[in-house]
């Protein structure tokens, strides 16, 4: 009897024992984001995309900013869809990617600190806004239409 106790009793320690969690992924580099997620677009142009490396393209990108270039970048810009098209990739290494493309392309960028991620997810917030209205005045103006077609 005594070793099925025992046998029980550890069982039911190790149940009641706080679990312990992994601790959380090391974020990933820029230059690791880029290789696996930007490297496909912007080795090319592919779609306008501005090349790995080429200043002339992204002078006027970096130009724009950090906060501003890695928020619009971010939400989706011209050809280029919201988060890189990576639904799962992390705001902060999508932004050590823009970091890493930019300074490798002519700026002089680093990977983000907390202030500058702050910055990032004002602008881009502020980016979402404007286009969560204008896609409500379409469909505004799509009613109206559907009333004049009655």
């Amino acid at each position: 009897m005594k070793p099925m106790f025992a046998t029980l009793l550890l069982s039911l320690l190790a149940q009641a024992a706080p679990a312990v969690s992994a601790p959380p992924d090391p974020l990933k580099s820029g230059k690791q984001v880029y290789n696996e997620v930007c490297f496909a677009c912007h080795k090319t142009g592919v779609a306008h995309a501005p090349k790995f490396g080429n200043k002339a393209d992204w002078a006027p990108l970096i130009e724009e900013g950090q906060a501003i270039l890695t928020a619009h970048a971010w939400v989706g810009v011209r050809a280029m869809p919201a988060k890189g098209g990576k639904p799962e990739l992390k705001l902060s290494e999508f932004a050590r990617a823009v970091a890493y493309m930019a300074s490798e392309s002519g700026g002089n960028w680093k990977d983000p600190d907390a202030d500058m991620m702050h910055k990032i997810r004002k602008e881009a917030e502020e980016r979402l806004e404007k286009s969560i209205k204008e896609m409500q005045a379409m469909k505004k103006e799509l009613h109206r239409m559907n009333e004049e077609d009655d």
